[in-house]
């Protein structure tokens, strides 16, 4: 994912959902304001919210450095060049969470595993349910922190998914389960059925599990951190 458009009361809050979404830093991409909000006639109707496109920026190539000749080059130069080697992003971002929960009086190990579209960090250890927090909240702050840290490191965008005690694919199961159960009642009663506020991450998986329902169409409304996903028959 290379950019996104999202959504928030200020351009200011659309610009950090998009932030959030992307897992970078503001130095990192570029922002369009595609949408001022507005508070609509007398302020009480046509209220709009404000909407951005986040793009991230490409990475700049190295510009070549003239070779000089090997005599030229001193002996203690040559040492402190050899001698330096850079960070690597996902280490130093295990060590960052490594950090973060040993300051929640936690001892745990980070297991990095490469994917296709980024790098999934297990997190093992005990009293976990520290780190996970209700319904994944604490876990989604760590994981955005944790992808700014690791994208301090890169010259490339990274992305980092943070689990712990397999959750993610626990929650996912909850959520898709959710939206057949209430799809369901939404074709039963012929009214629309309004979710709780749910990140992101969460409402694509709703959407995702009901897209190909030839009855049901959803959408999302609200501003965030209030944005819900609606349910509703054809």
């Amino acid at each position: 994912m290379t950019k996104v458009i999202a959504s928030g009361k200020t351009v200011e809050d659309a610009v950090n959902e998009g932030l959030a979404e992307l897992g970078v830093s503001r130095d990192k991409v570029e922002i369009q304001v595609l949408e001022q909000p507005s508070k609509g006639f007398l302020g009480l109707f046509g209220v709009k919210a404000a909407k951005v496109e986040l793009k991230l920026l490409p990475v700049p190539e190295p510009v070549p450095q003239p070779i000089k000749p090997a005599a030229h080059i001193p002996q203690v130069e040559k040492t402190t060049l050899e001698g330096v080697a850079a960070k690597n992003p996902y280490e130093e971002a295990a060590a960052f969470l490594k950090e973060v929960a040993a300051g929640m009086g936690l001892d745990v190990e980070v297991h990095i595993k490469k994917q296709r579209d980024g790098h999934i960090f297990n997190i093992a250890g005990e009293d976990l349910g520290m780190i996970i927090g209700r319904r994944g909240q604490t876990l989604d702050a760590l994981q955005y922190l944790t992808n700014i840290v690791a994208n301090r490191y890169s010259e490339s965008f990274v992305r980092i998914v943070l689990d712990a005690e397999n959750f993610r694919q626990r929650r996912r199961k909850t959520l898709e389960e959710l939206a057949e159960r209430l799809a369901g009642q939404a074709i039963r009663t012929g009214k629309e059925v309004v979710l709780e506020p749910m990140p992101p991450l969460e409402r694509k998986v709703i959407h995702a599990k009901l897209q190909n329902n030839p009855q049901i169409k959803t959408y999302s409304k609200g501003e965030e951190p209030n944005r819900r996903v609606v349910i509703t028959t054809k």
